[in-house]
């Protein structure tokens, strides 16, 4: 889903003591396989998908392999960083798997830099990824020319989610369509005894609200301004200084067992109608979903304030380490080929709360939010990638440190402009 802090290949070296326990303690689940059969293709997969919902999304794709003949066998490691880091480790140590989960974004620049991971260029043919992909996607995992993932999906990052039941308790009968009104609504949850806004206290959500306060008050020219330029006049503008106050405001919203939340639990908070708001990606409809709930009906999303709001994309893809086993590469291309049919892209991402990558995938069966979601996506003037798309993970760690540091502090604003200055400087 997102990240913080780059995955340097002599850092993940460095995790080598630690990568068993992360593959095999509880935050993960011991590798699962069905009955292997003989030559069967047996595929080792490493991902993060442990919450309800994305257990539940990511059995799509298992099943489906099994289906098609292969050993699907289960990796799930408890937080994305984890998970990256265990995977970069493996395949610089030699031990690596069949495939593994990264994000649509430069996280895993470093490993293909050395020359650590197979192209899919030939399925990208097949798939005309450079027509059908949004440019967001598709220019991170091309990289000089060449495809190095395959993307499962496409997600926006920065949902604003409410709870119907609890905006009815403290009397909201519209649904906010400007800040100013998010924060009236917020106000009166407030006032009805409620959580307001339903935080995980983490860096990396905080990195999300951030971009969803950008990219709403500041615009997509502001956004693009600080994210994709790193534009020095722009940060120091007085407009970005609304935005990084707006963002500020927030943190008087969440209840004082934000700090180190889950974002699933923040998610439940909302289930259970303890709290009104969450801003979060659309991975949240998935323990929605879980839960038994419906778009629409239970809970309503907004993707941004106005026909013009920028719509923020970033996906979940899988990566393929060189082997000279011939028995891994025929897994991998098994693989490969499953996860980009278009029966498991739809199945996976109804389940997932993501939108289908590939436009062609049979979106009929997908829920109101993802309908309205799809709806705006056709303007392709609207996209813009979420901030790792843009930046260099040294330059998102450095950005997030500085936003967590703003959100948890005293620090002024003026100070976390220079900060943020500073950070995102070319």
């Amino acid at each position: 889903m997102h990240t913080a802090h780059k995955l340097a290949l002599a850092a993940a070296l460095a995790l080598g003591a630690c990568a068993t326990a992360h593959a095999a303690g509880p935050g993960a689940s011991a590798p699962r396989a069905s009955a292997p059969r003989a030559s069967a293709p047996r595929a080792e997969v490493i991902h993060w998908w442990t919450s309800g919902g994305e257990s539940a999304a990511v059995k799509t794709i298992a099943d489906a392999y099994r289906a098609a003949g292969g050993v699907w066998v289960d990796t799930a490691v408890a937080g994305n960083e984890q998970a990256r880091a265990v995977a970069v480790n493996r395949i610089v140590g030699g031990n690596a798997p069949a495939a593994a989960q990264f994000n649509a974004s430069m996280q895993f620049l470093d490993i293909v830099e050395q020359g650590m991971l197979n192209n899919v260029d030939e399925i990208a043919a097949r798939e005309r990824w450079d027509t059908t992909l949004p440019a967001p996607i598709r220019d991170v995992i091309k990289v000089k020319g060449h495809y190095y993932a395959v993307p499962l999906n496409v997600h926006m990052p920065t949902w604003i989610w409410y709870s119907k039941a609890a905006f009815a308790k403290a009397g909201i009968a519209k649904e906010p369509a400007t800040m100013d009104e998010l924060f009236a609504a917020l106000d009166k949850l407030k006032a009805a005894g409620l959580i307001p806004l339903a935080h995980g206290g983490q860096s990396w959500q905080e990195n999300i609200v951030f971009m969803a306060v950008l990219a709403n008050v500041g615009g997509k020219e502001l956004y693009l301004s600080v994210f994709r330029d790193g534009d020095q006049r722009a940060i120091a503008s007085a407009q970005f200084r609304q935005v990084l106050l707006a963002f500020k405001r927030l943190k008087s919203y969440v209840d004082p067992g934000s700090p180190g939340r889950n974002w699933n639990d923040a998610t439940a908070l909302l289930v259970n109608n303890k709290a009104g708001v969450q801003i979060m990606g659309d991975w949240v409809k998935g323990d929605l979903h879980a839960a038994r709930l419906t778009a629409g009906k239970e809970y309503g999303c907004i993707t941004g304030f106005g026909p013009r709001a920028p719509f923020l994309i970033q996906g979940d893809a899988f990566i393929f380490p060189k082997s000279a086993n011939a028995d891994t590469l025929k897994a991998q291309q098994l693989l490969a080929g499953v996860m980009t049919a278009p029966a498991t892209l739809a199945a996976f991402n109804r389940v997932k709360g993501s939108l289908p990558v590939r436009t062609d995938a049979d979106a009929s069966a997908l829920d109101a939010c993802t309908q309205a979601a799809l709806a705006v996506m056709k303007d392709r003037t609207r996209h813009v990638g979420n901030g790792e798309v843009y930046l260099t993970p040294d330059q998102n760690g450095a950005l997030v440190d500085v936003l967590t540091a703003y959100w948890n502090t005293a620090m002024p604003v003026e100070k976390a402009q220079k900060n943020i200055a500073a950070a995102l400087k070319r």
